[in-house]
């Protein structure tokens, strides 16, 4: 009857009550451990005496600008479904969390409006987004009108050379750069 209560494998070795017993016994195990010594990894420093109301004041001030702006470059939201960020960091959530050690990256449609416009000498482009593992699939883009072009994967610029006096005359393209792929 003692039997069930061991793994099928025992079960079907032992079959006398000694051998339940020697079994037992020898898979008990005392085990000891042994704390090593702590040790401080990083000395404690010595602290400066500093204004308090001032050091909060500018902390304060620090997290403001924080959650006031999407991302290091960009004061608004870029989507219109996108909640602004102090109101979506909000709630037991985001209760504990300190914002200004939490990563906050460049936004990408800030990024794109630096990139200069690409002229070319086709009527019609093919942009593959660098190509390989971090490209995109080809698509062809008309360049006939004279506008600038974004590609609609990776939003570069693209414009056919012989509309460059009047996209240049109206402004368009980041920062006055221009770049003539052959």
């Amino acid at each position: 009857m003692m039997l069930r209560h061991l793994p099928r494998t025992l079960r079907l070795r032992t079959t006398n009550p000694t051998s339940l017993f020697l079994l037992r016994s020898s898979s008990t195990s005392t085990t000891t451990t042994t704390t090593p010594p702590t040790s401080t990894p990083f000395p404690p420093t010595e602290r400066t005496s500093v204004d308090p109301d001032t050091t909060a004041a500018n902390a304060t001030v620090d997290v403001l600008e924080l959650q006031a702006s999407q991302a290091p470059n960009r004061m608004l939201t870029w989507a219109k479904s996108q909640m602004p960020r102090a109101e979506a960091m909000v709630g037991p959530r985001f209760e504990q969390t300190d914002l200004a050690v939490q990563p906050r990256p460049m936004a990408a449609i800030e990024l794109i409006h630096e990139e200069p416009v690409r002229f070319v000498h086709e009527h019609v482009v093919v942009c593959d987004g660098g190509g390989g593992p971090l490209g995109h699939p080809k698509i062809y883009i008309n360049v006939d009108k004279p506008e600038v072009v974004p590609c609609g994967y990776c939003g570069l610029p693209f414009a056919h050379i012989h509309n460059k006096a009047e996209i240049v005359a109206n402004g368009q393209g980041p920062h006055g750069e221009y770049v003539i792929l052959d």
